[in-house]
């Protein structure tokens, strides 16, 4: 049963609706109005900041930084984005969301602050947020990136250490057409004189141009730390220290060893200002949480939550998928912003969906569900899809009545497979994590 908001969470509402309103039609592509509010703000960190950019792997690296710093005594401040189900999980003290309540201040500062300079909705709230870590006595602020690096709001400060995931092809309109370019964009978190960790296995060139230029520490996976590792644990070496015997992370996948890498390859830069233990290494992957990253749901049907939305992260999905074991039937709920490489993304998961559930999303520059469809018909009719031969496909009006008719079509031993945006997931968790019920007694999400 959905509940009403409180009133604070309506007030905090109501300011992200003023956000959006807000966002001006033409603006500038710079940094200059940003760093003008954060001077204006105050908005200064005394602990060390670290930065996290890249395409795929950005929450999941910042969610085992937080666990470990935690697991090891720190107070810890965590920006992660974009959220699933209330706005306030973007903001984490101590490893938990903050109040709504507790950010109406800071927005009520922001607006003060601003006058009549504009802002875009992600400013306007990274500003807020920003503000309201820096008012707490913390030891380790994270600070996940948006979509890009040079001109995102959060680069208006500067990292301590900065992280580069993963980089593939994403938002190409705005970081550039090709890996070098997205590289270039993200770069610009790096520092001069500051360390900055690249987790992704084969970087682009611009990465390390970019590192020499500005005079950071560039510290690279395969040359300044490794990995290695049986179905038992794992162990890890950098520079100077070594870590052995560790259990694998609790998020699940393929590429979450090398998130961990990069993630210990921060905390051995970090050393001097916050030594961490191998304890609490061990216990914070074994106590990581991230929803909707490989999320699997035990039940019947099982239910897996992904919020895979571009080809490199639907390939990852696609291999941890194949790697789950045997299931009958997978049906996937599925629905995306219409920007997204769809076909790309249907081809490289088609192998795996006998029964597609394509659903709106309630915002203007989603796919509908019906263009969803459209567009797995035409592939189909262009042989480019290797889809079951008994495959089908339906159209619903919201993730949640998407999923209701997954469980209702589904037998105990299927599995169900729910992805794309986070408005996707973020929709059949509204009321929490959904128990399923296989067939016409489903119980309703």
């Amino acid at each position: 049963m959905t509940t009403a908001p409180s009133d604070a969470q309506q007030r905090l509402d109501d300011w992200l609706a003023h956000c959006e309103r807000l966002h001006p039609k033409e603006i500038d592509m710079t940094l200059a109005r940003v760093n003008a509010l954060r001077d204006r703000l105050g908005l200064r960190f005394e602990a060390p900041v670290v930065m996290v950019a890249g395409t795929n792997g950005k929450g999941s690296t910042c969610a085992m930084l937080e666990s470990i710093a935690l697991q090891a005594g720190y107070r810890v401040g965590l920006y992660i984005k974009p959220h699933l189900v209330h706005f306030q999980e973007r903001c984490r003290v101590g490893g938990a969301p903050v109040d709504a309540g507790s950010l109406l201040p800071h927005f009520e500062a922001v607006e003060a602050a601003r006058g009549d300079v504009a802002l875009t909705y992600f400013e306007f709230t990274t500003l807020a947020i920003l503000s309201r870590l820096a008012a707490e006595s913390l030891d380790l602020v994270i600070l996940e990136v948006g979509l890009g690096g040079r001109l995102d709001a959060v680069n208006t400060l500067d990292a301590d250490c900065a992280v580069i995931t993963s980089i593939d092809l994403d938002h190409v309109e705005y970081l550039g057409p090709d890996r070098e370019s997205v590289g270039r964009e993200k770069a610009h978190i790096m520092r001069p004189g500051k360390p900055v960790v690249v987790s992704d296995p084969m970087p682009p060139a611009s990465l390390a141009a970019h590192a020499a230029a500005v005079g950071a520490d560039l510290r690279q996976l395969g040359q300044d730390f490794s990995y290695g590792g049986d179905r038992q644990q794992w162990q890890w070496a950098g520079r100077s220290r070594k870590f052995s015997g560790l259990a694998f992370p609790a998020l699940r996948g393929v590429n979450q060893l090398l998130n961990a890498a990069g993630v210990l390859a921060v905390f051995e830069a970090l050393f001097e200002q916050l030594p961490i233990s191998a304890q609490a290494v061990r216990t914070g992957l074994a106590l990581v949480e991230l929803p909707g990253r490989f999320q699997v749901v035990p039940g019947q049907p099982a239910l897996v939550l992904d919020v895979a939305h571009n080809p490199h992260a639907i390939a990852a999905l696609a291999q941890n998928l194949d790697q789950m074991g045997f299931f009958p039937r997978t049906h996937a709920v599925f629905g995306a912003m219409a920007d997204k490489d769809l076909a790309e993304i249907l081809v490289r998961i088609a192998p795996l969906v006998d029964h597609w559930h394509f659903c709106d999303l309630p915002l203007p520059r989603a796919a509908t569900g019906e263009a969803l469809a459209e567009r797995f018909a035409a592939l189909q009719s262009q042989g480019v899809l290797k889809a079951p031969k008994d495959v089908s496909v339906a159209v619903h009006a919201d993730p949640r009545s998407a999923l209701a008719a997954a469980a209702a079509a589904s037998d105990p031993a299927d599995r169900i497979l729910v992805f794309g945006s986070f408005y996707t997931v973020g929709g059949v968790l509204k009321d929490g994590v959904p128990r399923l019920v296989a067939g016409p007694a489903a119980d309703k999400p």
